[in-house]
């Protein structure tokens, strides 16, 4: 068998990453697609080295098929090169499966396809569709796909088949496995096949017959040996994802049907899935949730049974370190704190699909808990907002570990499972084995129900001792599950790199030779993701480690996951979160093996100022979905603090300090384009700012014909009479109405309109031209500008308030969020006064002070709403959605919005970051109209017009039609 190593000396002897792709592979691939779907950069090729796990490998290019007959081309050019591929999509895959030092495919850009069938009973999806993007689709059906796993936010379905994962609720029976229909595959040799064809099994053994009359012999050896079938049986009742899913070979008869489920837990080692189709299962909307405590770990294992039979769907186990790793996180019960070391938790939840069965579900769960010695009452919650809390009391475990791991360490998860009547003692001794290796921050958790117990622990692989640390811990693991439990090295995240020199001490010699004939089969040459699985390297687990060098604090904590990914407007453009902080740590590591001297470090630093810096948005939205809260944008502006001349810096403190005349500035710019404009067309403008920019670069603004116009004077208001100060942000004292936008009034008027008419009337400030808050310094890394105009504005806002008598309101939702989360820039006199200040952004204010006084008098059939990621992370998102359906009978948020990329102005100056980030929240919209559309942040507007040609306004323009 040809090893991955030895392919690697095969074809790397002259390459090193500092070159980049070898230019006679990035020309053949040229052959195959078009030279802007690969990439050969040497920052590509660091950034996509890395997945969740902590494995490391360099790939030498990256590939980005649109197509089944591209994914062909590239077998067909696999094999005559003999040159390995490997298949990833999101790389949430925490075992190493989705990274290569071959060819990288990555098929989740562009294979994002998804169809609701037979009224919600299928799902047809890609392998680039998000877990959680099928279930929202799936929604309205009231069911779901099989599997949860707790990656499902960000995890595709490529993954999720590949790997069979399972989750929380799925256990074994509505796995990726057992819920498949139908798949269409991709061979290495190029055939192709739609198992849902009447005639897919006679295709497959026509084209493949050598694959399909193999597959056969396999299966009927299996049978003639009853101690493996028996063994396949048993451990196929339990989660078990180690090595192929042997189950299948006696589960069907049909080759094609053998194949298919073969492929499911596969990790991308035998075929490419293009397609599925899964059945769904229902929806259990009302749920009955409970933590309880125990005395120890025995006691609350002794529950798992009693309540599994009483019909509870979920059974987490938590043991007492666990539970330390989240006690003193917000929400957190205070008796956390107090209990003994040896105390375990178990998070009950029972799910019903009717309202009916409640009373029954209620009976259920108290009548079991009658029965148990706890050391805290059991408290069963029906409230949303509290099973929330409980559920994330287990969700915050993992994240935590990462969130306290010692600098130049990785969190690593693995998962093993057990049989239930011996879960206990095995979980005991997982505790012990901890001690002894001296791992003494790890955690015990997992899927009780099942039998699946997730360990966390942290670990160095900066040096030997550290690996050997490692390897010896490994090895009593493989003791203590497989001969003493008779257990599952892997659960549900699959073989990978890790335990694939494993195979056979769990299984035996005769399935794994089954194992090995199987991936010859299906790849002859052994080029398809090669050494995972299947891998004769004794230590293939202790090879290609990652080392994690330390780096700026507010990124170190990073663990890798690639949860950010999916939320990040540059993702389809430049960098992720992840990528820009994988590459940053490769320049560190650089900088540690050459002192500074090294090309690839010379190639990343060209690089990453326009891929890692510019075309960062800075939205934030990154820390929504980060298990550790970083906030990649925040890094991205310490690096452009950096970067920036003192020249620069000092403009931008002078500006700052005298904004004013900047705002009248831009009015005048913003009127005299759109003279140019009316009189010429937007040609002109869109032209002459263009060749500007290749004369200066990209600090220069690009004109586009959806600008707005300058905005039109403030209204008037009554001081005296006034609830509340109006402090309107700059952006919107500068920018008015786009082009062809029907509106009779200006965004202000229209505001100061609907609180009169709400009997909560503004007041402006005469000298609030001037006023920024901040947020436009910020996103250009300007620190001392941005902290000398938020002491400004705070300071204003409690003279314009009488010392925090009035709220503020703004009517951008980015600068209202920004404002709130001033407080550490101000000087401690600006933060005696902060404290005392409320600040209402405007979809807070109305929704809360405003809607309930209004009078509907007219409502439009339908809108569309653009949440902006300011108003997400606020938790805004819900009360704009009320205030849109007080004057729409429909609203519409479409599947595909996220943060528009726009930041503030940067849209202007990298008008492609823009345009990636919108793409798929016009492509949901295309081909349909809607009334109106809406956001809640100029600019946010601005970019949503220019994606989609319709016209964005603010909400409040509509709210005030309506109510006139």
């Amino acid at each position: 068998m040809v090893t991955s190593t030895q392919h690697s000396e095969l074809r790397t002897q002259n390459w090193q990453p500092a070159n980049g792709t070898p230019e006679w592979l990035y020309e053949e691939l040229k052959q195959l697609l078009p030279a802007g779907r690969i990439l050969h950069r040497p920052i590509d090729l660091i950034a996509f080295a890395s997945d969740a796990s902590f494995y490391r490998l360099i790939p030498q290019a990256i590939v980005f098929p649109r197509t089944i007959k591209e994914v062909a081309a590239l077998f067909r050019y696999s094999q005559r090169r003999r040159f390995p591929i490997t298949f990833r999509s999101a790389g949430t895959s925490l075992s190493g499966q989705a990274v290569t030092d071959g060819i990288l495919v990555e098929t989740k850009r562009y294979w994002q396809g998804l169809t609701i069938e037979a009224d919600g009973l299928k799902v047809r999806v890609q392998p680039g569709v998000i877990g959680a993007q099928a279930n929202l689709m799936l929604l309205p059906y009231r069911t779901k796909i099989g599997p949860d796993p707790a990656s499902i936010q960000a995890c595709t379905l490529g993954g999720i088949l590949s790997n069979n994962s399972s989750g929380m609720c799925c256990g074994v029976a509505q796995n990726a496995y057992h819920t498949l229909d139908s798949l269409t595959f991709v061979l290495p040799s190029g055939t192709t096949i739609d198992t849902a064809d009447p005639e897919a099994d006679l295709q497959f053994q026509e084209q493949e017959p050598k694959l399909a009359t193999g597959l056969l012999e396999l299966r009927q050896r299996i049978l003639a040996n009853e101690a493996l079938t028996q063994r396949i049986r048993a451990k196929y009742r339990m989660k078990n994802t180690t090595g192929y899913a042997l189950n299948a070979l006696i589960d069907f008869e049909r080759p094609i049907d053998i194949f298919s489920h073969l492929l499911i837990g596969s990790e991308g080692t035998l075929a490419f899935i293009a397609e599925a189709v899964l059945n769904t299962v229902p929806v259990l909307p009302h749920k009955y949730t409970g933590l309880l405590i125990f005395p120890d770990l025995y006691a609350a294992c002794g529950a798992i049974v009693p309540f599994r039979d009483a019909g509870a769907k979920a059974l987490e186990l938590m043991d007492r370190a666990s539970l330390r790793s989240v006690e003193d996180k917000p929400g957190m019960p205070p008796y956390l704190k107090t209990l003994p070391p040896d105390a375990a938790g178990l998070l009950v939840e029972f799910q019903e699909a009717e309202t009916a069965a409640i009373p029954a579900m209620k009976a259920a769960a108290e009548s079991t808990v009658a029965a148990l010695e706890l050391l805290v009452p059991a408290e069963f919650t029906e409230d949303k907002l509290r099973q929330k809390q409980l559920w994330d009391i287990r969700g915050g475990m993992y994240p935590s570990i990462g969130a306290i791991r010692q600098s130049g360490t990785s969190a690593i998860i693995e998962d093993v499972a057990f049989p239930i009547d011996h879960l206990a003692d095995a979980a005991v001794d997982l505790t012990k084995l901890f001690q002894k290796h001296g791992y003494d921050n790890a955690i015990l958790y997992g899927h009780a129900k099942d039998g699946n117990l997730h360990f966390v622990i942290t670990q160095s692989f900066n040096d030997q001792a550290a690996i050997d640390q490692y390897a010896r811990l490994i090895d009593d693991v493989v003791e203590l599950v497989v001969k003493k439990y008779e257990g599952a090295l892997k659960a549900e995240h699959g073989t990978g790199r890790n335990m694939a020199p494993f195979v056979e001490a769990e299984w035996g010699g005769e399935a794994l030779d089954i194992m090995r004939q199987l991936k010859a089969l299906a790849d002859p040459d052994h080029l398809l993701n090669p050494g995972v699985i299947v891998n004769a390297d004794p230590q293939a687990h202790l090879k290609d480690l990652k080392s994690t060098p330390t780096i700026e604090a507010i990124a170190d904590k990073c663990i890798e996951c690639g949860y950010c990914e999916h939320v990040c407007p540059s993702r389809d453009l430049t960098l992720t979160p992840r990528q820009r902080i994988v590459v940053r740590r490769e320049m560190i590591r650089q900088q540690q093996l050459h002192s500074g001297n090294s090309p690839l470090l010379r190639e990343l630093q060209r690089d990453y100022p326009y891929l890692g810096m510019d075309t960062c948005a800075g939205d934030g939205m990154c820390a929504t979905a980060c298990p550790v809260t970083i906030n990649t944008g925040e890094l991205m502006r310490q690096f452009q603090h950096r970067k920036n001349p003192s020249l620069a810096e000092a403009i931008a403190h002078q500006v700052a300090c005298h904004f004013a005349p900047i705002e009248s500035a831009t009015r005048l710019g913003l009127r005299v384009g759109h003279l140019v404009q009316d009189r010429l067309g937007s040609g002109v403008m869109v032209g002459v700012t263009g060749l500007i920019r290749k004369v200066i670069g990209p600090q220069f603004p690009q004109w586009s014909p959806e600008i707005p116009r300058p905005a039109d004077p403030l209204p008037i208001t009554n001081p005296s009479t006034a609830q509340a100060i109006y402090l309107s942000s700059c952006m919107t004292r500068m920018c008015g109405h786009i082009p062809g936008e029907p509106s009779d009034r200006s965004l202000q008027a229209a505001l100061v309109a609907i609180a009169d008419r709400a009997h909560f009337p503004l007041h402006i400030p005469p000298n609030v031209h001037g006023t920024c808050c901040g947020l436009a310094f910020e996103a250009k890394g300007f620190e001392a500008a941005q902290t000398t105009s938020a002491n400004q504005t705070v300071h204003q806002c409690w003279e314009w308030t009488h010392q925090g008598q009035f709220p503020i309101v703004m009517d951008a939702s980015a600068c209202s969020q920004f404002l709130r989360h001033a407080r550490p820039l101000l000087t401690t006199e600006n933060q005696r006064k902060f404290d005392q200040l409320t600040i209402f952004d405007s979809v807070d204010f109305i929704h809360d002070k405003l809607l309930a006084n209004l009078q509907i008098n007219r409502k439009i059939p339908s809108v569309v709403i653009h949440p902006m990621c300011s108003l997400f992370e606020m938790g805004l998102q819900p009360k704009l959605d009320a205030i849109a359906k007080a004057f729409a009978d429909e609203t519409v948020i479409p599947a595909g919005a996220g943060c528009c990329g726009f930041a503030g102005d940067r849209g202007f100056f990298f008008p492609e970051l823009t345009a990636a980030a919108t793409y798929h929240e016009a492509q949901d919209l295309a081909g349909q109209n809607y009334a109106a559309y809406v956001s809640s942040n100029r600019m946010c507007e601005v970019g949503m017009t220019r994606a989609t040609g319709k016209i964005y306004r603010s909400y409040i323009h509509l709210l005030e039609e309506a109510t006139r």
